[in-house]
This record gives C-alpha cells, sequence and structure tokens, in this order.
C-alpha cells in the first residue's frame, strides 16, 4: 500500500524518457531542464539529459551512492519511507540499506503495528536498536517477532506501551541475549517474570529503566541484580513493591553501578545506606523518600566520591545541617536539588561558602529562603550557574533584578525570570506580538 502512495512534488521516473529524481517545476518542466514530455534527449549510457541546444544536464543520481546515502541519513524513518523511497528504484533501493536499519525510531508513529514490525524483522535481521515508545498499534506479537529474528538486538525502549506485557519482554531476554539497555517505563502490565528472564540469559545489561511498572517486586529485581553484575544505571519511579531488599541487591551485586533512582519507591534509610559500598556512584535519585534521614545521606555523600548529581526533592526531613555537610564532603557534586526541602538561608550560605563545585542549586519551594540566601550564595560561590528559586515567596522579585544584573554568569530561576527568557527566546525566532494576533 505504501508503494501506491505518490511524494509530494515528485515526478515518477520513466527509465526511456528521463533521468531519475528529476523533479517537476511548477511551469511544467523538470528541475535539470527536461520538458515533461520528453523532449530533450536522455543518454542511456550516463544517465544525463541534454536541452534541445545540446548542453548536457546532470542528474542527482550522478553523486557517488555514498554522498547520496548521507543525505538520506538527514530524513526521519517516516520521511525516508513515505517519501524518499518512492521517488525511484534506485532511491528506494538506497532507503533500504543496512545502515537506516540499524537503529529505529519509531516512537509517537501511531500507524505503526504489529504488521511493520514482522516486515522489519524478517527482511532487516541486522537491527540493534529500536524505539517504539507510544506505539500504540504494537502488541507482543510484534515484539516477539522482531526479538526472535533479531538476536542481535542491544537496545530496546517501549515508553507507555500499556498494551505490552510480560510475553514481549520475555522474548526479548530469550531471543537477544546481548542487550545492554532495556527502558520500558509506565508499562502496567509487566511482572517480575520477565525480569528474572533478564538476569539468567542477558548477562550484558548495562541500563535499565522499570519506572511506573507497578508489578514490579523484590523477587524480580533482586534475580536481576544477581544475574546482571555489568549494571550500569537503574532507574525505578513509583515501584510500589520495590523495598531496601531490592536497594541492597544491587549494591551488593552491581558493583558497576553509576546511575541509581528510587523516586517514590517505598524503600527507607536502612536500605539507602547500603549505596554507600558503591565506588563508581555519580548520579543519585532519592526524591520523595518518605523514611529518608539526614544521617544516611551524609554518609552516602561521604562514602561516594564520585558523587556529582544528587536529587533530595520532596524530601521534608533534609535540613540545614545536612546540605552544610554535603556541602563540605561533595567534592565532586555539581548538581544538587532540595525543592520542597526543610532548608533556610543557612544552607544556601553553606553552599556558597563551603562548595567549590557545585554549579547548580535548585531550591524551588523552599518558603524559608529569603533575600539574604540567594544574594550571598551568588556573591560567595565562585562555581554556581544555576539557582533555582521557584516559589521561594520570601525572595523579592527586586533583588532577583538586582542580582541578574551583578552576576550575569548565573541563570536565576522565578516565575518572572522563566517568562522573560521565554518571551526573548521566542523574539529570537521571530515571533512578535502583532504577527501572532493577525494569525
Amino acid at each position: 500500500q505504501v508503494c501506491k502512495r505518490k511524494c509530494s512534488q515528485v515526478q515518477r521516473c520513466t527509465p526511456c524518457k528521463q533521468p531519475r529524481c528529476t523533479f517537476a517545476a511548477p511551469d511544467g518542466r523538470l528541475e535539470n531542464g527536461a520538458a515533461g514530455g520528453g523532449g530533450d534527449a536522455l543518454n542511456s549510457e550516463t544517465g544525463h539529459t541534454r536541452d534541445s541546444d545540446g548542453t548536457e544536464q546532470l542528474s542527482i543520481n550522478q553523486l557517488p551512492s555514498s554522498i547520496l546515502l548521507k543525505v538520506l541519513s538527514l530524513l526521519t524513518v517516516k520521511e525516508r519511507c513515505l517519501c524518499a523511497s518512492l521517488v525511484c528504484k534506485y532511491w528506494r533501493d538506497l532507503c533500504l540499506d543496512f545502515q537506516f536499519w540499524k537503529r529505529i525510531d519509531l516512537s509517537g508513529l501511531q500507524e505503526v503495528n504489529d504488521d511493520l514490525l514482522v516486515k522489519i524483522a524478517s527482511r532487516k535481521q541486522n537491527v540493534r536498536e529500536i524505539n517504539i515508545s507510544d506505539c500504540r498499534g504494537i502488541h507482543d506479537y510484534g515484539v516477539s517477532s522482531l526479538a526472535s529474528h533479531c538476536p542481535g538486538l542491544q537496545k530496546y525502549t517501549a515508553y507507555r506501551c500499556k498494551q505490552l506485557g510480560d510475553i514481549s519482554v520475555t522474548a526479548l531476554a530469550t531471543h537477544c541475549p546481548l542487550l545492554v539497555k532495556v527502558h520500558v517505563g509506565n508499562q502496567d502490565r509487566l511482572t517480575d517474570a520477565p525480569l528474572i528472564k533478564l538476569g539468567a540469559n542477558c548477562k550484558e545489561l548495562k541500563d535499565i529503566h522499570l519506572g511506573q511498572c507497578y508489578g514490579i517486586s523484590d523477587e524480580g529485581m533482586i534475580a536481576l541484580a544477581q544475574g546482571c553484575p555489568k549494571l550500569q544505571r537503574l532507574y525505578l519511579q513509583e515501584n510500589k513493591k520495590v523495598t531496601d531488599q531490592s536497594v541492597r541487591a544491587v549494591a551488593e551485586h552491581c558493583p558497576e553501578l553509576q546511575f541509581v533512582g528510587f523516586m517514590g519507591c517505598p524503600v527507607t534509610s536502612k536500605g539507602v545506606i547500603h549505596l554507600t559500598a558503591l565506588q563508581n556512584l555519580s548520579v543519585l535519585d532519592l526524591r520523595h523518600i518518605s523514611e529518608l534521614n539526614n544521617e544516611t545521606v551524609m554518609e552516602v555523600v561521604r562514602k561516594c566520591r564520585k558523587l556529582s548529581s544528587l536529587n533530595l526533592c520532596l524530601n521534608w526531613s533534609i535540613n540545614d545541617r545536612c546540605v552544610e555537610i554535603i556541602a563540605k564532603e561533595g567534592r565532586s557534586l555539581k548538581e544538587l536539588y532540595l525543592v520542597s526541602c526543610k532548608i533556610t538561608d543557612h544552607a544556601l550560605i553553606a553552599i556558597g561558602q563551603y562548595s567549590s563545585t557545585i554549579e547548580t542549586v535548585d531550591a524551588g519551594w523552599c518558603k524559608d529562603i529569603t533575600d539574604k540566601g540567594a544574594t550571598q550564595i551568588a556573591k560567595s560561590s565562585r562555581s554556581l550557574r544555576y539557582l533555582g528559586l521557584m516559589r521561594c515567596d520570601k525572595v523579592n522579585e527586586e533583588t532577583v533584578e538586582r542580582l541578574v544584573i551583578q552576576y550575569p554568569h548565573i541563570v536565576f530561576s522565578t516565575v518572572m525570570q522563566d517568562c522573560k527568557r521565554t518571551l526573548e527566546r521566542a523574539y529570537q525566532m521571530g515571533w512578535s506580538p502583532n504577527t501572532s494576533n493577525s494569525s
């Protein structure tokens, strides 16, 4: 059916009349000067056309195939399939080149279904990466077919595909032992069974995202951790059945972990303390951990010397003393997120005084932050480049305006400042209120 569609503004190629990929101009003539009726001569050996005066015109297809492939590589999968491949047989063959089917991004394309995945799998068995996020027409059957035909698959991404379940991930674990990345966030039907299979078969797994997969529990996480010692990135979010047992398992069996996230999971300080064993840990997301105490956070910062990003947002127990220790001990720390924490000006002053590495501080929704804290951290910090003050209502906008002028190297985030930057970007892109109203 796709082959029957015509690419807009493209004239079909007739081998005896004109060179391939000749585009029609508005006046009915072809871009290279050949008349639509075939009035100009075509050299059958070179593929060149000649004007009525004998001047030879070159076709785009005279370019080396390597250059045409480079040009086609700049198109999306949809543009190559529905436009470029319909220009002529030569371009169709180029669009089927194996390099375009190693990494396939179908995310958000609602017309994609199981039949398309089956065709891709049967014809292009060298697929290495595929992204089917937000594709509602793909089901377990299509993913299973792809997995069975593409044993070399390494990266699989399928966010918000709620129609998928255990069958698809189990098929991947069974047929694709070289998997290094599996991102399946927001799949309600996923349970522990495919995680156990991944742990048993996929020893090369390094990156897994299981956020909002509510059927996953400690049983699956422990099996995954025990079977995948090369794991470097692990992200969970609101997985209500994942507890301290899972945190302990990944800390003990996955020493190469660099990125760890347990946002909104029912873990406590008893589990988080095990993360101190991860010497390569660089990014830690502990947002909204209900039973997280200051002592545990301080110990993690002391022991994990490579920690560069720490997210403690929505933890109301985090106080000024904890932030002061973080500023003193976090020798590699560059990003610190403290939205809705129980901190005051003292925390910001301590960051400016003790840290020479922190570049990003977000203290939004911290109601006790005032002009004093914002001014002191901007004045004393040598490394600060971003300060988030969203809904810090005790910080006056006049103070922020003054700080913006005094410290132009720092981005200050407030409602007013963010609106101003948005308008500035819009003006730079050519927007104006008058054109908006008229349209």
